[in-house]
């Protein structure tokens, strides 16, 4: 048996500590934070008068619903309390001119909303897309995103064997283009951009491989945890517990040991010194390389990508019900690309005519009767300083912010001032603090660059026993990509 310490209890650690608890190994995981989770948090307000709100404040849906199951089949069975409902529609769209598209389950299904909603043609046009996306997603799944990537090295070699698989990922092409390519509504290209976001980066700089981000989701569907996907955190820091696995909260990790130029420990904050013969960091890469261990190659590199964008949230304890309001609403403005020179801009900007984004559930364990728990959300530079950053910390910078997003819900359709009766800001900064991310950078490096996706830190570091697990590292961020990190960890580390 050896001796597994694991920095941070996020999905990425606590998948990762499932995995090798059940391998065997003695697992301590150590938590800065008093609650497990990280980014994919919870926040609940008692209002007074009508009850108990709960907002996720991460991820409100579930792609790749296998990768999910397959960890807890790998490590004791799926958990009896657990349970994955799917959305139909996944999202409902807004644009600027005042259509309406649901998202449909399914291309067939979607591909006829288009129709009906955009104009004749367009369902063609996407299932054209739709078909070179599948070439892509079927590319990249084995050896980019259930592998392990150290760098340029693996790329091109992968290319030297798999050039078809290269040729259909279109590593020379942006996301942007590829939909230009294939889409002539301009809004239907506005739909295939903001999946680019979905690794905090820039449609006009992102690989035309994040193709595969909207092929994933109408192929294997939207899903979401009654209750909140809160829940996947518990259920896996249970999994990894009953494992054998060990849970140290308010425990926070400030220098991985290295001994004979091998990872040997971590020092907490308190001086209290974990012998390992393995880490495992489910922190910011940029922390980990930055601050926590001496890395130099991996630190350059690192300091070579961009940041990805981070986000602004409004947590809204809304009286009434709203019609006309789905699970995940996405309310576009007039000008996308604006927001992209916002957010990644120098000096950045928060976006003053932003893409809002509604997260509502329907669901009772969330909401009292006859209210709702509205997560808002919108792209915003990170916190600090340089490009893309800003400085969310200045005086009645949020809150005038916060208003002028509660303007804009009014002006798309979705007038809610006047029935909140309790709201909360989260800034950038507070991310940081909340998480750790660096700047609350949501995905700590972007794909911004043509090949950017494929090269995020590697899994296994340059320090021998040292590795890297989380939306920070390879394969990236979201939840599916980060239980796949986890299994690929625990892969490299091997059974004791």
């Amino acid at each position: 048996m050896s001796r597994v310490v694991v920095i941070g209890a996020g999905v990425g650690g606590l998948a990762a500590s499932a995995r090798l608890a059940a391998l065997g190994h003695e697992v301590t995981i150590c938590e800065a934070a008093g609650e497990v989770g990280g980014k994919l948090g919870l926040v609940e307000q008692h209002v007074e008068g009508l009850g108990r709100f709960a907002f996720d404040t991460g991820p409100s849906l579930v792609t790749l619903p296998h990768v999910l199951r397959e960890l807890f089949e790998a490590t004791g069975g799926w958990p009896a309390d657990l349970e994955l409902t799917r959305l139909d529609p996944t999202a409902r769209y807004r644009f600027a001119d005042g259509t309406v598209l649901d998202a449909a389950a399914g291309v067939e299904a979607f591909c006829r909303n288009l129709d009906a909603a955009l104009g004749k043609g367009n369902g063609r046009d996407w299932a054209a897309f739709t078909a070179r996306a599948e070439r892509v997603w079927a590319a990249s799944r084995g050896p980019f995103l259930e592998s392990p990537l150290s760098g340029p090295a693996d790329l091109a070699r992968l290319a030297a064997r798999h050039p078809r698989d290269i040729a259909a990922i279109a590593p020379g092409r942006s996301l942007r283009s590829l939909g230009r390519r294939y889409l002539r509504d301009a809004r239907l290209r506005m739909l295939l951009d903001r999946y680019a976001t979905y690794t905090g980066s820039d449609p006009r700089r992102a690989p035309a491989a994040l193709a595969a981000v909207p092929y994933v989701e109408q192929e294997y569907g939207g899903w979401y945890v009654p209750g909140g996907l809160h829940r996947i955190a518990t259920a896996l820091r249970d999994r990894a517990l009953e494992r054998g696995a060990r849970l140290r909260l308010e425990a926070e990790v400030v220098r991985i040991d290295v001994t004979a130029g091998r990872a040997s420990g971590v020092v907490l904050a308190d001086g209290e010194h974990l012998p390992a013969d393995v880490v495992v960091a489910n922190t910011d890469a940029s922390s980990v390389y930055g601050s926590m261990v001496s890395a130099p190659s991996a630190a350059r590199r690192l300091a070579r990508a961009t940041p990805s964008l981070s986000g602004f949230v409004l947590l809204l304890a809304v009286q009434g019900r709203t019609p006309g309001l789905a699970h995940h609403n996405v309310l576009f403005p007039a000008d996308y690309d604006d927001e992209f020179d916002a957010v990644f801009g120098d000096p950045a900007r928060p976006v003053p005519d932003p893409t809002l984004y509604v997260s509502a559930p329907d669901d009772p364990a969330v909401r009292p009767d006859g209210c709702e728990a509205w997560f808002v959300l919108v792209n915003a530079p990170r916190h600090g300083s340089g490009p893309g950053a800003m400085d969310w910390r200045a005086p009645g910078l949020a809150a005038a912010y916060a208003g002028r997003l509660l303007d804009l819900l009014g002006e798309r359709g979705l007038p809610v001032r006047d029935r909140v009766s309790w709201s909360r800001t989260l800034t950038p900064a507070d991310l940081e603090d909340r998480t750790g991310a660096v700047g609350g950078a949501i995905y700590g490096t972007s794909s911004n660059g043509v090949a950017a996706a494929f090269l995020r830190p590697a899994n296994r570091s340059p320090v021998p026993g040292l590795f890297l697990v989380g939306g920070s590292s390879h394969p990236g961020g979201g939840l599916p990509l980060v239980v796949l990190s986890a299994q690929i960890v625990a892969g490299l580390v091997g059974p004791p």
